[in-house]
């Protein structure tokens, strides 16, 4: 769902050209799949449009090009980690959204709703920080 909801985010903000925007898996067991219909069904619900979508894993290309890798939960930072080491470009979604927790796993609770809310409260932050001007030394 992340990817979808910061792609429509970043469209609403006229801003998707500064962004390049992917999902990816820390395991195989998905690969090739499709969105799981009740995510579908919960982002219909909120509006936001997506296309067929085909999980792949991470691999070291992306990993190596991407300047940030949000992961929804901390098992999926340690399995990065311990894929292609560790990396400040490695974050918890959450954090985006002012807190220090993992998305509600809609997997486990069939709470698809609250891991939407997540998602969301987390991605307007994330887009909120890369949209102010970041001064660096």
């Amino acid at each position: 769902m992340a990817e979808f909801i910061f792609r429509h985010l970043c469209e609403q903000a006229g801003t998707e050209d500064r962004f390049h925007i992917a999902s990816m898996a820390v395991s195989t067991e998905e690969t090739g799949n499709d969105i799981y219909p009740p995510a579908k069904e919960t982002l219909r619900r909120h509006g936001i449009p997506f296309d067929r979508h085909y999980a792949r894993q991470i691999d070291r290309e992306a990993f190596e090009r991407f300047d940030l890798i949000v992961c929804a939960d901390r098992s999926n930072i340690r399995t990065i980690e311990r894929m292609f080491g560790t990396s400040p470009k490695l974050t918890l979604m959450m954090h985006w959204a002012g807190e220090d927790r993992d998305v509600s796993d809609p997997w486990y609770t069939r709470d698809f709703d609250t891991a939407f809310r997540d998602i969301y409260t987390a991605c307007e932050g994330l887009l909120k920080h890369f949209s102010t001007p970041q001064k660096i030394i």
